[in-house]
């Protein structure tokens, strides 16, 4: 943030110029967190199979000199990705042919629309990897497709906003479409599921907080938080902005091996989310994505952490432990 004159207002720093500058050679990222680079060759040959993007303001989370940096491995391409595992696809939840542009409708009162097909990071973990969203581009042609499906399909109570990342679309863009979706009268509440808060705050700028706060669906924003060191006072100066526009905020994570699958991590996850104002949702076990075999947690694994959790920390605090099984009417919870 910066003060143009003593009379003039804080000008909110340009997101958009955030993210044109993010890293997208790993050469660059090993560069930056002072890793030597010949250790890294078969890693970033890895970039071949899904793009790199890593935004500055992320990147300054990470601790140089750690190649064991819980964000830098979820950001970094590895040699693991050209493993060819059994039970791991292109498209591990079947979602690839949707019933409308930009829509998957998989719950009955409730639905995806892909705003976006663009992520402001790449997670190397991302399920959606190999999504043709060339075939589902984020525009109002098809965002007008979408709003007719909605329209016609009264049982449907809420719109996520999903992708890609929602939020990879511009204030007036987001603006036009809220306010098209407000027009539904079968239409409640509007959920946004987004990681780029955590990897560019500045993305909550003023005007989208306006949006929010005039508009009569009832909202939910999930941020995607996976480890406690993505929480900063930036993030938690951004997220203050939505809970005063009235936006209630969830949490979901992914379980994920050599990053977050100990209790106590997240244990201090949860403990950080709530100090700031978060409220944990979802601890997701990973979906079957060809080239992320090697952040799978197996199930009895998972269920063993999970359990640990729940002995060390309120119950509030822990997330549902879920997987996303393809064709089924909800999500299948694990724990107990």
């Amino acid at each position: 943030m910066r003060i143009l004159t003593q009379n003039n207002p804080v000008r909110e720093e340009n997101w958009l110029e955030i993210l044109a500058n993010s890293i997208s050679d790993p050469e660059v990222l090993l560069k930056t967190l002072s890793l030597p680079i010949d250790k890294f060759e078969k890693d970033i040959h890895a970039r071949k199979l899904f793009a790199m993007r890593v935004p500055l303001p992320f990147v300054r989370k990470m601790e140089a000199g750690n190649a064991q940096d819980p964000l830098f491995l979820q950001a970094m391409s590895s040699a693991d990705e050209f493993l060819t595992v059994d039970g791991f696809s292109k498209d591990p939840l079947e979602e690839q042919q949707v019933v409308a542009p930009n829509i998957l409708h998989k719950y009955k009162n409730r639905l995806l629309l892909m705003v976006k097909g663009g992520c402001a990071i790449n997670c190397r973990y991302c399920f959606r990897r190999h999504f043709p969203y060339a075939d589902n581009q984020g525009n109002k042609t098809n965002w007008q497709k979408a709003l007719d499906y909605i329209s016609a399909n009264p049982q449907i109570e809420e719109v996520i906003f999903s992708g890609g990342d929602p939020l990879m679309a511009k204030d007036h863009e987001l603006d036009w479409l809220i306010k098209k979706l407000e027009k539904i009268p079968h239409l409640q509440r509007l959920r946004i599921h987004t990681r780029l808060p955590v990897v560019i705050p500045q993305r909550i700028t003023g005007a989208f907080c306006k949006i929010l706060t005039e508009s009569r669906l009832n909202t939910v924003l999930v941020t995607h938080i996976n480890h406690g060191n993505e929480i900063d006072e930036q993030l938690t100066r951004a997220l203050n902005k939505l809970k005063n526009a009235g936006v209630v905020l969830l949490n979901q994570s992914v379980l994920l091996k050599n990053i977050n699958d100990n209790a106590q991590t997240l244990k201090n996850l949860s403990d950080k989310l709530f100090r700031t104002g978060i409220l944990p949702y979802y601890l997701h076990l990973l979906d079957k994505v060809e080239g992320a075999s090697h952040f799978y947690v197996p199930d009895q694994r998972a269920v063993e952490i999970y359990r640990e959790l729940q002995s060390l920390t309120s119950g509030y605090l822990v997330p549902k432990l879920a997987r996303e099984i393809a064709h089924e009417p909800n999500k299948t919870l694990y724990g107990g």
